[in-house]
């Protein structure tokens, strides 16, 4: 079942790679939405959202809230190939990871309080109200906090810090689910209001304090 799935996401990012390749979606276009894709191609929403969220990952979409899913930039193959420098042998250590973030994302946080547009503030209000309700679906869970700390990246305005933090996501999400099932889900529900408060009234030492605190509290629990 699992390996019909990554079949079924392959090939809907087959799809978009290839509309994307040939032309016949334009640089600042929007693409169809997830349910449009979804009944044309006769597959899941979940394979849809998993190829969509790919390419956003890499800068190739990018998705404005309200407003639908748009293109970016049409080097879809050069950024593909290059978002897999990253292995799972490189993510191995879940505290070199953590260590990892620690570095990165409380800048790309305090960045995101000078830099994020009204459009990215309301992709974060919206992960984060959906976190509360994804209690005990651990998967579910880790896909919606791994978003919003994208977005956050994704919100600094630094492409290599968005495409960094995804590449470690891919290869880590057994890991946090593992973290969160061992730890609880407490620490996102605590901190990510808290996080994006600062980010909305534009208070980068308090964003970056605040994700901080919130990635040394998983670290000091390893």
């Amino acid at each position: 079942m699992k390996a019909e799935r990554i079949n079924v996401t392959e090939s809907v990012l087959q799809y978009l790679t290839g509309h994307i390749q040939s032309g016949q979606w334009a640089v600042g276009s929007k693409i169809p939405s997830e349910n449009q894709l979804t009944e044309r191609l006769g597959v899941s929403r979940a394979s849809v959202r998993v190829a969509i969220q790919q390419l956003i990952g890499v800068g190739v979409l990018e998705s404005v809230h309200g407003k639908g899913t748009f293109l970016r930039d049409d080097r879809v193959e050069t950024l593909l190939t290059g978002a897999s420098q990253i292995t799972p042998a490189d993510c191995a250590d879940i505290r070199a990871v953590l260590q990892f973030r620690r570095i990165l994302e409380p800048e790309a946080a305090a960045l995101a309080a000078k830099n994020a547009t009204k459009a990215q503030i309301g992709r974060l209000h919206e992960l984060t109200g959906r976190l509360p309700a994804l209690r005990g679906q651990k998967s579910e869970f880790v896909r919606c906090d791994m978003a919003f700390h994208e977005e956050l990246c994704r919100a600094s305005g630094n492409h290599l810090l968005v495409k960094s933090l995804h590449e470690v996501f891919e290869q880590t999400v057994r890991n946090h689910e593992q973290l969160t099932q061992r730890f609880g889900e407490q620490d996102a529900l605590f901190f990510h209001p808290m996080i994006l408060n600062a980010v909305e009234v534009h208070n980068d030492n308090l964003a970056r304090a605040l994700m901080q605190a919130h990635i040394l509290q998983n670290y000091d629990k390893v």
